[in-house]
């Protein structure tokens, strides 16, 4: 399978370089580059790519609230793509509210190429939470400053015991192969249970399962 990406940045340099970088590789196509973030709106709707590697700050619109309009119920495409936000800084409040808004990830513009090519193919793969340590310390940082979300602690009554244990392992960055081992189940039903989670929080990933288990208190900000 091929995916398809959409490069958003406002710099033409950097927009060219991670394109030329994405299309040297065989499975991975770019179909179109947007200096900001009204044109990445306009041509993701247009071209409907798998994949929008998208820049925080950009002018025009900026990439969170692009990342809002791509992933709100106002998107005219049917094909919703998955957002992977680029930034310079690992603890930047915009970053926050991309993942909040339902972004699957982010990385650092100063990773190394054969990073970003696999964080794209995660992305495109239905996976999230990229470089886990980078992204939980970031989700710690705000967690700690937000008031506690009441909305989020009364919907854990939807779930069951085990949905909470694994959300809560879900929330310390547990992968599935390592909550299967703490809970002496096979992978196969805990991708089960992470399933239900997910649709019993609306949540799009793995990402936003995360902020949630911050919010409702499954988990503490460390420190």
């Amino acid at each position: 399978m091929t995916i398809s990406v959409l490069v958003a940045d406002d710099q033409a340099m950097v927009r060219a370089g991670f394109a030329a970088l994405l299309d040297a590789q065989e499975d991975v196509r770019v179909v179109g580059q947007a200096a900001d973030g009204a044109e990445a709106v306009a041509l993701s709707a247009r071209l409907n790519p798998d994949v929008v590697l998208m820049d925080v700050r950009m002018p025009e619109l900026d990439g969170i609230a692009a990342t809002r309009r791509i992933l709100g119920p106002a998107y005219p495409a049917a094909h919703v793509p998955r957002i992977l936000m680029l930034t310079t800084f690992d603890i930047d409040d915009y970053v926050y509210d991309a993942l909040e808004a339902g972004a699957s990830g982010f990385l650092l513009k100063d990773a190394l190429p054969e990073d970003l090519v696999h964080a794209v193919r995660v992305v495109a793969a239905g996976d999230a939470l990229l470089a886990p340590s980078v992204t939980r310390r970031m989700i710690e940082h705000f967690a700690a400053r937000r008031p506690r979300a009441g909305r989020a602690a009364a919907m854990l009554g939807e779930l069951t015991e085990r949905e909470r244990e694994v959300l809560t392992l879900i929330g310390g960055g547990r992968s599935n192969a390592e909550i299967a081992a703490d809970l002496f189940i096979s992978e196969q039903t805990v991708k089960t249970h992470v399933g239900k989670v997910l649709a019993k929080l609306g949540a799009r990933d793995r990402v936003q399962a995360v902020i949630f288990a911050y919010d409702a208190g499954l988990v503490e900000p460390a420190g």
